[in-house]
């Protein structure tokens, strides 16, 4: 099965260090990252898609994407 996941955070290192834990773990970078004004908070958020293929298994929306 191919997964897909967008993970987010604030513009700051927890960003980096969410995206490199992803990349420890097998899952791939998808395309640019993007970046968006929170009015709310006053912050800019970023975001980067990764995806991960895993074999042998198959998909349910019950998959908690984060462990795998």
């Amino acid at each position: 099965m191919k997964l897909y996941r967008l993970l987010t955070a604030p513009d700051d290192a927890s960003f980096c260090h969410k995206v490199t834990a992803a990349l420890n773990k097998g899952w791939d970078l998808h395309g640019s990252p993007t970046y968006a004004f929170d009015p709310i908070t006053q912050t800019l958020r970023c975001g980067q898609a990764v995806v991960k293929e895993v074999k042998g298994k198959d998909y349910t929306p019950d998959i908690k994407l984060s462990e795998q």
